[in-house]
């Protein structure tokens, strides 16, 4: 028994979350790779501790430790903002601390957020002891790293990822076996404003250009677009479905890259099985953690880096609010402003902002003459660099304010054109 390190550290998830301490801070793992088990072990302890902030960023669980009856015992604190914690956020029994995805391994190196337990899913070790993170990487390494104590939920579903993905088990202080299906997120269909904006940033991609994609129904409107286009390549914070089927169709190959020839790189993983499939145990997909793959520095090393990221409102001089509506959080700043600048940054470069242009069935206009009191400015308006709407594309840099109004103006939606014409010039 002594000669095995794995059988010493075995445990069970009561036991496991037992070396959780009131007053501690436990960041959990990203994403898919929430540690389920733990979490809900850790919840049973309720009545037995009280201030334990739980840090994370994307949940896909139900995110327990923000209902009301936590109060006092669990207190979230969001590096981003998901439907299972944004009405806790809202309320105020949860916080958001607004960052860089980029910087968040260094705000546990740093102790800016001292790390007391990193709770993590991971896959069964191999022969030399080392397991994968499989789905999340990201800031999940840093955590690992930096917590003086680490539980490993080790779920014999969870898939194996090549890159810098990988932990020994002498990095692991406590082991819980578990078994259940990755979590999934399944793709919304897309509506015909969708596909338009989908085709008008298609407009802007060459063929060689590496792609960097973010969450949602747009983005997998661009990716139906691109299927005559030759030699892409992928280095992006995260990928879905739609990625796997430009790959096996061979649009994304990879070859025109100029650094990792031949592979994508990405951070961390969110779709369905089919992506998770594809994923695991693929030489031609590899995992670095955020503070590698949404560095600006590495990202503008790309040829022809193409970044798509959504928004909430712009307003006309060219000001990105990707995270707020007015003083009501709703998400966060994840990987946009590493990929503007890492991609502007890129001599041949081309960072895409994509909204609809309106909301609420066209009664609300997203292209404002100012953005609503309280909004987040997420991306400034000098590092803007192409916008996109159903109604086309323009390009904002080296623009005056004026070109600049005139230019988003044409492509908000024709309801609204007037009235912002107006109150441009009633404000200058």
């Amino acid at each position: 028994m002594k000669n095995n390190p794995y059988k010493n550290k075995l445990t069970t998830p009561d036991a496991a979350v037992r070396h959780v301490k009131s007053g501690d801070r436990v960041v959990l793992g990203h994403c898919v790779a929430e540690p389920q088990v733990l979490i809900e072990a850790l919840m049973k302890r309720k009545n037995e501790l009280s201030n334990v902030e739980i840090v994370h960023m994307v949940p896909l669980g139900k995110a327990e430790y923000c209902k009301p009856e936590m109060e006092g015992h669990f207190r979230h604190n969001g590096i981003f903002i998901g439907a299972p914690t944004r009405k806790a956020v809202q309320a105020g029994l949860a916080d958001y601390t607004p960052c860089y995805f980029s910087e968040i391994p260094r705000l546990f190196s740093n102790h800016y957020l001292q790390v007391d337990v990193a709770m993590i899913s991971v896959s069964t070790p191999d022969e030399h002891g080392y397991m994968s993170l499989g789905t999340s990487v990201d800031y999940t390494l840093a955590a690992v790293k930096n917590a003086k104590v680490v539980i490993a939920e080790i779920n014999d579903q969870m898939i194996k990822t090549f890159g810098n993905s990988h932990i020994h088990i002498s990095e692991v202080d406590h082991i819980v076996e578990t078994s259940y299906t990755l979590p999934e997120l399944q793709a919304k269909t897309i509506t015909e404003t969708e596909c338009q904006i989908g085709e008008n940033c298609a407009k802007l991609i060459e063929d060689g250009s590496t792609l960097q994609l973010g969450i949602g129904s747009i983005p997998d409107a661009v990716l139906m677009f691109l299927k005559d286009k030759e030699d892409l390549g992928i280095h992006s914070e995260m990928i879905s479905d739609g990625v796997v089927d430009l790959y096996h169709a061979g649009v994304i190959t990879n070859r025109k890259k100029s650094i990792h020839k031949g592979k994508m790189i990405v951070t961390f993983l969110m779709g369905t099985q089919k992506l998770y499939e594809f994923a695991n145990n693929n030489p031609s997909l590899e995992m670095h953690p955020v503070d590698y793959t949404n560095h600006p520095y590495i990202i503008s090393q790309n040829r022809k880096m193409v970044s798509i990221n959504s928004c909430v409102q712009i307003d006309l001089m060219g000001q990105i609010n990707s995270e707020s509506i007015g003083y009501q959080h709703f998400s966060g700043v994840g990987g946009q402003v590493d990929f503007v600048r890492g991609t502007s940054m890129c001599p041949d470069g081309k960072s895409i902002i994509v909204l609809p242009s309106t909301v609420k069935d066209d009664s609300i206009s997203r292209i404002v003459p100012k953005l609503d009191t309280g909004s987040a400015v997420t991306t400034s308006r000098n590092d803007v660099h192409y916008v996109v709407t159903e109604y086309g594309a323009v390009e904002l840099r080296g623009k005056t304010l004026k070109q600049r109004a005139e230019a988003l103006i044409g492509i908000a939606h024709p309801k609204f054109r007037e009235q912002l014409t107006t109150e441009y010039y009633q404000r200058r």
